[in-house]
């Protein structure tokens, strides 16, 4: 008790964040609890709210912050609603375990306090831990076996290039702003006539015309005119999209180890016949 008590506070997502207010008021009422139990010293460390804990996701400042403070010793209880909330790798959580064994230090979660120094509560909270880490497997595995089945069909739902949108049966049709239409229909020819990005994206700017561009505001895509990137003409002529058909997995995710730190990253894309699904003649396209 003459330590202080550390509540820690974790939502996987920003949308969790903003519309999962009632977990957060939870989580953030562990400190009343951390006073009930005799601490006069409380911290709460909320830095990683929005931040995914599995395998290869971005380093969690929050979490560091609480190991160390574990490690110098100034810790005497750390709460967390529960042990998903800390981890959801079985090194991160065994790493917390040790240090929290070495040096005296008691994990709480919403209806127990665990000693570390007990057997009983150790594989009580290893059973935890590894009940969390295959919750996460199984909610992943459940909806990527959804997304594959939809895109099979060629109905998944997402943030379509600009130039087309989905019509109230969710098919892929072309914008019916026509200047958009002639927008993107440009691009092509401009290229056709001049052979390379680089001329088709001076051309562009030395005619100051705009390009219609997908801009995240407010958590949303929306269509804004600017003049192109070169990056932004590239992908227009390099999505098949464009060319009617239906595309998904080009750029599937793989886990890497970098720096001894498991790290998320895209794949190079592949061809659109080798991708997870290829529709060709899906839906109207700006070329053949």
């Amino acid at each position: 008790l003459a330590r202080k008590a550390v509540v820690y506070l974790r939502q996987s997502s920003l949308a969790q964040v903003k519309k999962n207010t009632e977990s957060q008021r939870l989580q953030y009422a562990l400190k009343d609890t951390a006073k009930g139990y005799g601490f006069s010293a409380v911290e709460v460390i909320d830095c990683d709210l929005g931040m995914s804990a599995s395998n290869g996701a971005h380093v969690r400042e929050g979490f560091k912050q609480l190991l160390a403070s574990v490690a110098l010793g100034e810790v005497g209880i750390v709460l967390s609603r529960e042990p998903s909330r800390l981890s959801r790798t079985d090194k991160d959580w065994c790493h917390l375990l040790e240090l929290c064994r070495a040096l005296d230090t008691l994990i709480g979660d919403a209806d127990n306090v665990y000693d570390l120094n007990r057997l009983d509560d150790q594989l009580i909270l290893g059973i935890k831990g590894t009940l969390s880490v295959l919750e996460l497997g199984t909610l992943k595995l459940r909806l990527q076996h959804g997304r594959e089945a939809k895109a099979r069909r060629g109905e998944l739902g997402r943030c379509l290039a600009p130039g087309y949108v989905t019509d109230a049966t969710g098919g892929i049709v072309k914008d019916p702003n026509l200047r958009v239409q002639e927008a993107i229909a440009l691009v092509f020819s401009r290229f056709d006539a001049l052979g390379s990005v680089r001329q088709t994206h001076r051309w562009f700017h030395e005619e100051r015309l705009e390009l219609p561009v997908n801009k995240a505001r407010g958590g949303r895509f929306q269509l804004v005119w600017q003049l192109p990137t070169t990056s932004f003409l590239k992908d227009v002529l390099g999505n098949p999209l464009y060319a009617g058909a239906y595309v998904y997995g080009r750029r599937p995710i793989e886990v890497v180890v970098k720096n001894g730190q498991a790290v998320k990253r895209q794949r190079t894309a592949r061809a659109p016949e080798d991708a997870s699904v290829f529709i060709p003649g899906h839906h109207e396209g700006y070329l053949s």
